[in-house]
């Protein structure tokens, strides 16, 4: 590949005078000695600053921060935390990310637990349609009646209601610090 691209930068006198006679020791102009310096450094480059980033990225996750709390203040901490199933620390660590990021974090174990629930409330609804639908295709059937499938319905209706209800009360708690008594 011709090389067609000019790489510049500024140096101190003194470093200008130390690559003119490094150059001049291995007989080669500034420019040939630059080169064959950029050429012989670029591989490790890319793989130290691959190396450094991932270095940066496991000093930043293990970067720690001290805080202090009033005694009430680390109670409900530990208290807050522990419902959600984690440490304090982790827990900590959540809500300030939600904070500065604007996120609404769901612990894993709520996230698990709703997950379930909407797949539980999905498949009660499809056996729901699949009772109907035989309802509907022929008059005599063994299956529950027409009032028994609409209270079924309303059933899945209301559980699927308090799940997004659960929902908004987790995202409401992480923005004010704790859960509200439903009226």
């Amino acid at each position: 590949m011709a090389a067609t691209q000019l790489i510049a930068a500024r140096v101190t006198p003194e470093t200008k005078a130390h690559v003119r006679a490094l150059a001049q020791r291995q007989e080669l102009t500034e420019s040939a000695f630059l080169k064959r310096l950029i050429d012989l450094t670029q591989p490790t480059v890319t793989a130290a600053s691959v190396a450094a980033a991932d270095q940066s990225q496991r000093l930043a996750r293990a970067a720690r921060l001290t805080i202090r709390l009033r005694p009430e203040d680390r109670l409900l901490l530990r208290e807050r935390a522990t419902a959600r199933g984690m440490p304090a620390a982790t827990y900590v660590s959540l809500l300030v990310r939600a904070h500065l990021r604007h996120l609404t974090p769901l612990p894993k174990g709520e996230l698990l637990a709703l997950k379930r629930v909407v797949a539980e409330l999905g498949a009660i609804g499809r056996n729901l349609n699949q009772i109907a639908r035989a309802a509907n295709e022929n008059d005599r059937h063994a299956g529950p009646d027409r009032d028994a499938l609409r209270a079924m319905l309303k059933v899945s209706e209301g559980l699927r209601d308090h799940v997004k209800a659960l929902i908004k009360a987790n995202a409401h708690s992480w923005e004010t610090g704790h859960a509200e008594a439903r009226a």
